[in-house]
Order: structure tokens, then sequence, then C-alpha cells
């Protein structure tokens, strides 16, 4: 027998992702020092962290991966936190995740797809020290 998700529940979790894409990180961190999952995903298979990053928010992706976040998390789609950031174009977010862990490798398209896609050759070079 199923029973439907407790609308506190869902009410707070799409408060907890509201704060991952505002890069709130102090209010977002505290709720994952409280216990939330630090790879809290929502219902397409997005994590915190591919939130943070797709909206441009380091700091929230660096607390994130300090407290045991994946930095290559897939979501239901195939793409990755880093192949995001690139599709954004979000430098710092780039950066962050890759001292996090990151592979360019992973997702589709990957970040190195990606990377190519946009003619991004900096990201090539950065993602070949990697």
């Amino acid at each position: 027998m199923n029973e439907a998700p407790d609308p506190e529940v869902v009410e707070l979790a799409t408060k907890i992702f509201d704060l991952a894409r505002q890069g709130r990180t102090e209010a977002l961190v505290a709720y994952v020092d409280a216990g939330v999952p630090a790879n809290l995903t929502n219902d397409r298979g997005d994590s915190l962290v591919m939130l943070a990053a797709y909206h441009g928010h380091a700091d929230a992706v660096r607390a994130l991966l300090a407290r045991g976040a994946e930095a290559d998390r897939v979501n239901d789609r195939g793409q990755t936190p880093l192949a995001g950031a690139v599709f954004k174009g979000e430098q710092e977010v780039i950066e962050a995740l890759l001292e996090g862990g990151a592979d360019p490798s992973l997702g589709t398209p990957s970040a190195v797809d990606t990377a190519r896609m946009f003619g991004r050759t900096e990201l090539l070079e950065l993602f070949g020290a990697h």
C-alpha cells in the first residue's frame, strides 16, 4: 500500500531545493547538518549540488561537497552538475566541482562534450589537467 507523501515533508523538501537554487548556503547547510541527506534529489533526479551548480552558486556547491554530497551525481536525463555548470558558463562552479573530484567525462552529454559543443577550448585544457 503506497501512502501519499506527507505534505509537510514535501513542503520542506521544496524549501531545501529552493535554498540550493538560490545559493543560500548557510540555511542550506544548516538543514544538511541537521540530518537532511547531502545527496537529496528531486523528482527529476536533480541533486542539491546540481541545482546549486546550475544556478551558479559555487559556495553552496563547495559546502555540500564538504558534507559528503557526490560531485558527479547524474540526474534522470543523464546530466552531471559539471556539464550543467559548463553549459551555463559558471567558471567558479566548474572549478569547485573539479576540486571536489568531478569527472569531466561522465554524463550525457559530458562536461567535455558540452565544452566542445560551445568551443570552450580553455575548459578542455582545464579538464585535461584533471
